[in-house]
């Protein structure tokens, strides 16, 4: 059984517009649990500082600290915290739903992070990437997507599940890579009932893209 609480504030080490950092804090704060965020200027260098590369020797964000214990990699800190503190539901140990669940993730570290993420590295922190080519993966992602959501409530059948959490944040905020949901009704439906959950939060937008000017 997850246990009830953490014995103290889990410590989340994140930046303000990381998307992988929202995706951690926003299942922090679903799963109502006591955190505090340590904020890194990454253009100060705060992330390859030697205490923190002994916490994230690959200097990213995010990382959190458990106790003892110390993550990171966004989607695998989904997975530990579901497992320790959350509802069996989030994360199903049927073999179908476990299975469900891990293809969304496979699409959050796959087409996710080289369409729509990378879409916005580009236009909101100037990454040397490719734009056009991150924008035409999106669009392929946001076709297969919005026709398999069709009849859907969550990405993995009826109840939310860190599938959804997982996903939500880079697509949500596609259009500051350029990118629009408009021609996605079933995309921006499943987008609509995240949000709705209990104790949602966003991640601030940033005017970039579609939505600079």
């Amino acid at each position: 059984m997850p246990a009830d609480r953490p014995v103290q504030p889990i410590r989340l080490h994140t930046t303000p517009r990381s998307g992988h950092g929202h995706r951690v804090k926003l299942f922090l704060t679903l799963l109502d649990l006591p955190f505090e965020t340590i904020e890194l200027n990454m253009r100060a260098g705060d992330n390859r500082r030697p205490e923190y590369l002994q916490l994230n020797p690959f200097g990213q964000v995010p990382t959190i600290e458990d106790g003892d214990t110390v993550l990171f990699d966004s989607n695998a800190i989904l997975v530990y915290l579901a497992k320790r503190y959350g509802d069996p539901s989030w994360l199903p140990d049927d073999a179908l739903g476990a299975a469900a669940v891990q293809r969304w993730l496979s699409l959050a570290a796959g087409q996710i992070a080289y369409g729509p993420c990378a879409a916005r590295l580009v236009t909101v922190f100037g990454a040397p990437l490719d734009l056009e080519t991150a924008q035409k993966i999106a669009v392929k992602l946001f076709d297969v997507l919005d026709a398999e959501l069709a009849g859907k409530r969550f990405a993995a059948g009826d109840n939310v599940t860190i599938a959804d959490i997982a996903a939500y944040t880079y697509i949500a905020h596609a259009p500051e890579g350029g990118i629009s949901l408009e021609p996605y009704p079933n995309l921006r439906g499943w987008l609509s009932r995240i949000e709705a959950l209990p104790r949602f939060i966003a991640m601030p937008a940033t005017k970039a893209g579609l939505l600079a000017g």
